[in-house]
């Protein structure tokens, strides 16, 4: 896929790209060690029409990268304690982002066993999924389009079908479906 076709999801609407992020590949070179998932979980966050929204209240420090352009990555600390990955979607100016939830280990799964120090649930959550790549507050405002991340088209959802759920971990407007998942065809 080019880079246009990559350009043109991530310049849809949030949800869409939540959607369509699925099955796509995220690369991290991080201390000369390659490491790669496959997209298996999003949630779309729709700026200040979304109270779950770190945007929800206008621009701050802390969130100043989801106003820029499509591709550009907003890192952020959980609980102050995980870092968190999204994506910002849309038009540049309008402070809307998908969280990547979750994936696949793909590529460099030793220096992810490494990093998380243990050899399984990897990647299965936004934190996870952050230590194992090697993901930290300075990437945020990064481009997914070069290294150190990339998002490159990986190996689409196979025999797998997206299901819809509402988010999880949030208090606020958690009743929403916002949630994507790349779940096995029963």
């Amino acid at each position: 896929m080019s880079r246009e076709a990559l350009d043109d999801l991530l310049a849809g609407d949030v949800w869409a790209v939540a959607e369509g992020l699925l099955g796509w590949t995220l690369e991290s070179v991080i201390g000369e060690q390659k490491t790669a998932v496959t997209i298996t979980e999003t949630e779309a966050y729709a700026g200040d029409l979304d109270p779950a929204s770190h945007a929800f209240n206008g621009r701050t420090p802390r969130n100043l990268a989801m106003y820029g352009a499509a591709g550009t990555v907003y890192v952020y600390r959980s609980y102050g304690i995980h870092w968190c990955m999204n994506v910002v979607a849309g038009i540049e100016g309008l402070p809307h982002a998908v969280l990547i939830r979750g994936g696949e280990p793909s590529a460099g799964r030793e220096a992810m066993e490494t990093r998380r120090r243990r050899r399984d649930n990897l990647t299965n959550g936004p934190g996870k999924l952050c230590e194992a790549l090697g993901v930290t507050g300075a990437l945020d405002g990064a481009d997914l389009r070069k290294p150190p991340l990339k998002l490159v088209p990986g190996p689409g959802l196979g025999e797998r079908s997206v299901v819809r759920t509402t988010r999880i971990g949030i208090s606020k407007a958690a009743d929403l479906p916002w949630r994507f998942i790349a779940a096995l065809r029963r």
